[in-house]
C-alpha cells in the first residue's frame, strides 16, 4: 500500500501536545508518548474524519491492523516487556489512535490500568536519542523517520 497521508489530515491538539512525533508508515504516525516511565507508542491514521476502527475502509483496517503488528513485534524486540496493551479507546481524545503500551509486572501501575496510575517521567535528550537509534536500526525500509522529532 502506497503512503496516504492527507493534506485534511490534523494531529489532534491533545495528542500533539503530549507526543513527540517519531516518523511515519504509510498509512499511521508513530508518536512516542512524552512520559518515559513505560515504553507508549501511539499509532495515528494520517486521514481525516476518523473516531473507530471501522470507519476505515476495508484495505486500510488491514493496513492498520499490519502496522500495530509490526510495531507490536518492533516493541517486542526492543523492550521486552512482560505484557503489550494494545488499545483504541478515545474516551478523552476522539481521533482514531492505537495505544501500544509494553507493561512490565514491576511497573508502577501493574496490574491495573496505566491510565491516571503512572508518574509522570519526560525523556531526556540521550534517552530519546538512544531510543531512536535503537528504533533506527529495526525498523522497515518504508518507515520514514522524522526529522527533527517533534516535540
Amino acid at each position: 500500500m502506497s503512503s496516504v497521508p492527507s493534506t485534511a489530515f490534523r494531529l489532534h491538539p491533545q495528542l500533539h501536545e503530549d507526543t513527540i512525533h517519531l516518523g511515519d508508515f504509510p498509512l499511521c504516525q508513530l508518536l512516542l508518548l512524552k512520559n518515559a516511565t513505560l515504553p507508549w507508542y501511539i499509532l495515528v491514521p494520517m486521514l481525516p474524519g476518523l473516531r473507530e476502527i471501522h470507519d476505515l475502509s476495508r484495505a486500510h483496517q488491514h493496513q492498520l491492523v499490519d502496522e500495530s503488528s509490526q510495531l507490536a513485534m518492533l516493541m517486542q524486540q526492543l523492550h521486552s516487556p512482560s505484557k503489550l496493551n494494545i488499545a483504541a479507546l478515545g474516551n478523552m481524545v476522539p481521533q482514531l489512535h492505537l495505544h501500544h503500551i509494553a507493561r512490565y509486572e514491576s511497573d508502577p501501575a501493574w496490574p491495573g490500568p496505566v491510565w491516571g496510575n503512572l508518574p509522570a517521567a519526560a525523556y531526556d535528550e540521550a534517552a530519546l536519542e538512544q531510543l531512536v537509534e535503537r528504533l533506527h536500526a529495526h525498523m522497515p525500509a518504508f518507515f520514514t523517520f522524522a526529522r527533527p522529532w517533534e516535540r
